[in-house]
């Protein structure tokens, strides 16, 4: 397995870190757009119908490009696919830089959809072939860079609200932002990281060349029970974590009589939890998998189910409180989620494995947005909430069965 070539902090630790600052930008794409669901709103006069589904189609997108993403870089090489992402990310939100119809706004959500969806499979996989002894420590980084992209997202589209700009609404300048800083990361990814890991790219190719991978050799994954029991916990999961973070900050407005700026607060404080994954990755490769997945998906039901069922009576500090731990619980899982894959799927179908799972994963995170949104028009917000906090409660339920019917280490 390749590793970096050790001649320093920066050159150790520099495919971390711009693997991590790609998906950081990936994330604030991403989360900008719910708290920009009010000003859209505004703007074009849709409904919360049809912005679910517009976001649906971008996490549908997202989500079907999981498996592709994995095969091209069991193929290519994890660095050309990365690189195309970004560079496509680049383009989709510099069109968004100008006033256009809300068709425009659509189309550009779906590419910004494909160029992000191309992107944390791979990473996932590189980061667990570079650093092989410590991948769990590094997913917790990669995550944890990730979510503050969902911190900075409501911040940054709060911040330039009152800031003129020539070229449309002021909120646009957010994707103008988000272009420069894509484009200097296509270019610093591209030029440096394959210096880092030169072998990458060569042991893909030689892996495809020999084992000429087919759908049935990622299919044959899921004979196993135990890795289809995973898989459909991390699908109930990502349903739920989807549908919260699509609808928090309006959820906050409607049925907690909160102000907008108070529910972008506290809906930044879901994604400043994300530190914990450093923690629960790290812990994940001393003590084992499984019972970080246990405590961390039990602790994200307990507070999803308390923060639907205070929303009435609770105040900001609790409901607040209430999100920053369901972020605990939701953040710190998903580390040890990508370590315990990788170790359970072969290292010669890697890519394509791990895209597989996302892909169910994601589609469902995908619809998740529609369904809230439908639901919370049809019988209310806090039913559409609590359906949120069911599926992670039965997630939690499956992980605790794998856990007492592991035999031996339970590291995976």
């Amino acid at each position: 397995m390749s590793r970096p070539i050790a001649s320093g902090w920066s050159s150790q630790y520099d495919v971390l870190v711009l693997t991590a600052a790609i998906w950081f930008l990936g994330k604030a794409l991403r989360y900008a757009f719910p708290p920009l669901f009010s000003p859209i709103q505004a703007t074009y006069g849709v409904s919360n119908t049809i912005l679910g589904f517009a976001f649906t189609g971008f996490m549908l997108i997202y989500a079907g490009m999981q498996f592709p993403s994995g095969i091209l870089a069991d193929r290519l090489g994890s660095v050309t696919v990365i690189t195309g992402g970004v560079a496509v990310s680049t383009g989709a939100a510099l069109v968004l830089i100008v006033d256009s119809p809300f068709l425009v706004l659509v189309a550009a959500m779906l590419v910004l959809g494909a160029g992000t969806g191309a992107h944390k499979t791979v990473a996932v996989q590189l980061l667990a072939r570079t650093y092989p002894d410590r991948t769990g420590r590094a997913l917790g980084m990669l995550d944890t860079f990730g979510a503050f992209g969902g911190v900075v997202a409501p911040a940054a589209v709060v911040a330039v609200a009152s800031v003129p700009f020539v070229l449309g609404a002021s909120w646009r300048l957010f994707f103008l932002l988000a272009g420069v800083i894509g484009l200097a990361l296509t270019i610093a990814f591209w030029r440096r990281v394959p210096q880092r890991v030169p072998t990458e790219s060569t042991e893909n190719t030689a892996t495809d060349a020999d084992t000429s991978t087919g759908i049935r050799q990622y299919a044959v994954l899921f004979r196993d029970w135990r890795f289809s029991v995973f898989a459909l916990v991390t699908v109930l999961f990502s349903f739920m974590y989807n549908g919260l973070v699509a609808f928090a900050p309006l959820y906050l407005t409607t049925e907690a009589g909160l102000t907008e700026a108070a529910a972008g607060i506290l809906y930044s404080s879901l994604f400043a939890a994300s530190l914990v994954q450093l923690v629960t990755g790290d812990l994940s490769d001393r003590i084992g998998r499984l019972p970080i997945i246990v405590g961390t998906l039990g602790l994200a039901s307990v507070s999803v189910l308390v923060f639907v069922i205070t929303t009435a009576s609770a105040g900001p500090l609790l409901l607040g409180g209430a999100l920053v731990a369901a972020g605990i619980g939701s953040h710190g899982f998903r580390p040890v989620r990508g370590a315990y894959l990788m170790s359970a799927i072969p290292d010669d179908v890697a890519g394509g494995g791990l895209g597989v799972v996302r892909t169910l994963l994601m589609a469902a995170g995908a619809a998740s947005p529609a369904i809230v949104g439908v639901v919370s028009e049809t019988a209310g917000f806090q039913p559409a909430f609590l359906l949120l906090a069911a599926s992670v409660t039965t997630a939690t339920g499956l992980a605790s069965i794998l856990l007492l019917t592991a035999d031996g280490p339970v590291t995976t």
